[in-house]
């Protein structure tokens, strides 16, 4: 995607990716990590937060408010956009680790949805049901598959 966004740093499996969030409250190192969902078929969960430095793990409730939400939300998108590009036959599984996070990335699907349609479908989860992605509408959780 043509968007600003951080540089990122992936390992050599292109499952976790690093970069560094900079704003007010300083320099914060971010982490995204795509895991297998067990009993899925090809699905891999989107974990992201603040990495603990010293664990190596991520902390995906920590509210940062580094006044660069936009920025975060396309450098997240544009690794998804790399994973799935290493392993276009795999979906990527996204829900926030509370409802509120849940609506922010909805809301970034929303404001990136226009380029993230040129290489992905987007599902969201409604009532139990997927459903093709469509703004103004509530989901649960979200689905990501590379055209």
């Amino acid at each position: 995607m043509n968007l600003p966004r951080y540089t990122y740093y992936s390992s050599n499996n292109f499952k976790d990716y690093r970069f560094i969030s900079e704003g007010p409250k300083g320099k914060i190192a971010k982490v995204v990590r795509f895991s297998k969902i067990e009993g899925w078929k090809n699905v891999y969960n989107l974990g992201f937060g603040d990495e603990n430095l010293d664990t190596g793990a991520i902390d995906d409730i920590s509210i940062t408010n580094n006044e660069d939400r936009d920025l975060v939300l396309s450098t997240v998108a544009n690794t998804v956009i790399d994973f799935t590009y290493h392993y276009p036959h795999y979906q990527v599984y996204a829900e926030g680790s509370t409802p509120v996070r849940t609506r922010l990335y909805q809301i970034g699907i929303s404001g990136l949805f226009d380029e993230m349609s040129l290489y992905f479908e987007v599902y969201g989860l409604k009532d139990g049901d997927w459903h093709e992605f469509q703004k103004n509408v509530n989901y649960s959780a979200f689905l990501i598959k590379r055209i």
